[in-house]
């Protein structure tokens, strides 16, 4: 593990009274709730010892498990006693990690809000109006549109950036578009900040860096920080870590809360086994397609940008943690191409792919390679919408060593700023992502 950089003390911002009654309600019963009353509450982390193939840790996410990062020979899971036990009779050796750190700092904790030592994350009221604020600092950059609520009532956000007085040179058509989305999952607070790392970077340094300037000039840039504002808020709602993935509906007929939303969205939805239907388990994929609110909410904010029967963004970012990787599609099947996936598609995907890898150091790879998965965002993107789809896992790498799912806030600068020339090398090559294959007159001309 590279050694953190030093803290910066910050004084922690008082919240401000809820925005209203119900929510209030809402969230004071997430934290009175007890252990019991929740499955990911009784849900602990675990290394399992022999998993080496897609195949096998393809069995062990079939048990309900999350498969939260790939070792080798290993995988760490995210399960209840049940399904470790189930693990267990497969014949691989499964050992209990310690849960999320206590980063009181000898501290009383404050409600709904991050723990004491990393206060320089932004809890969902913070992560909002550091939106607003960077929208009013450049207005002539930035715009916020709300696209929709989740479950308990949040908005969900899109922050449009371009500067509409300009085009790219030799062209009247429209500006090819890219959607960066973050915190799918609850406890992946890292990516609310890699969003709002990007609005200061696009609006700090346009007119300063050439390559931002002529992004911002030539590109259409939606940045959606908080996909799950529901699960982000009850994962710190006593003041520490729950380790809670999904978002915070109910199921009917369960006392299990939640739904995975990136098992969610309609491109083979539980179709292949990366999936459960159980709601107690950590990757249940929901009733239906798109009946998570907040992916309803982002997918119809996609096709909201079909515009002349022609989808207008280009190409995609879903920021998830952890394992430090660059992953593409598919992820319901192990082969390279498949119905929707040419090989010039898949190469196309792998090259661009392979490039940011290079620049961040993270792995590169197609998401089937770890294990399957069906109701994927990527998988959506690219099989419905044909939109050039990754997802980046962030920091810390797989061993974890950095703090797992939750990472001290003292790396946020470092890792976030490490995947600035990733974001713009996918900027750069949205207009024609079959250029980095050498096809750009065969396909975008």
């Amino acid at each position: 593990m590279r050694p953190p950089t030093p803290r910066s003390p910050r004084r922690r911002v008082p919240h401000g009274r809820l925005a209203t009654a119900a929510t209030a309600v809402v969230l004071a019963l997430a934290m009175a709730a007890p252990a019991s009353s929740d499955t990911a509450e009784r849900s602990r982390s675990y290394e399992v010892t022999g998993p080496r193939t897609a195949a096998q840790r393809t069995a062990v996410a079939a048990t309900g498990a999350s498969v939260d990062a790939v070792r080798p020979g290993s995988v760490v899971i995210t399960a209840d006693a049940a399904q470790a036990e189930r693990v267990r009779r497969m014949g691989y050796a499964v050992r209990v990690l310690p849960g999320p750190p206590d980063r009181s700092d000898g501290r009383k904790a404050t409600p709904f809000d991050f723990p004491p030592a990393d206060a320089k994350y932004h809890n969902y009221k913070e992560a909002m109006a550091e939106v607003d604020a960077n929208v009013a600092a450049h207005p002539s950059l930035m715009s916020k549109q709300v696209i929709g609520t989740s479950y308990e009532g949040r908005d969900i956000v899109a922050v449009k950036i371009t500067n509409a007085a300009k085009k790219p040179p030799g062209t009247t058509a429209a500006k090819p578009e890219v959607l960066f989305t973050a915190h799918q999952h609850a406890r992946e607070h890292l990516t609310v900040e890699m969003a709002l790392y990007l609005l200061k970077e696009f609006g700090s340094q346009y007119g300063k860096d050439a390559r931002v300037t002529k992004m911002v000039d030539e590109r259409v840039i939606w940045v959606v920080p908080d996909v799950n504002p529901d699960g982000g808020e009850y994962d710190i709602a006593t003041g520490s870590y729950r380790s809670w993935r999904k978002n915070r509906q109910p199921n009917a007929g369960s006392s299990a809360r939640g739904t995975d939303p990136n098992r969610n969205w309609d491109h083979k939805w539980g179709c292949c086994g990366g999936s459960s239907g159980s709601p107690g388990s950590q990757t249940y994929r929901g009733t239906a397609p798109e009946s998570a609110p907040e992916v309803k909410v982002v997918a119809d904010f996609v096709r909201s940008r079909i515009v002349g029967g022609k989808q207008q963004i280009k190409a995609a970012i879903d920021f998830h943690t952890y394992s430090e990787l660059v992953l593409w599609p598919f992820g319901w099947t192990s082969s390279d191409t498949a119905p929707g996936m040419t090989k010039d598609d898949r190469d196309a995907f792998a090259t661009v792919g392979t490039s940011m890898a290079a620049s961040n150091r993270y792995t590169p790879e197609q998401s089937s390679d770890l294990y399957i998965t069906d109701g994927s965002i990527d998988d959506w993107l690219w099989g419905n919408q044909k939109i050039f789809a990754y997802t980046f896992e962030m920091y810390p790498g797989p061993s974890g060593g950095g703090g797992g799912f939750y990472p001290p806030d003292e790396v946020i600068d470092r890792e976030t700023a490490r995947n600035r020339d990733a974001v713009l090398q996918l900027l750069e090559n949205a207009d024609c992502m079959y250029r980095s294959i050498g096809k750009e007159a065969q396909y975008c001309r």
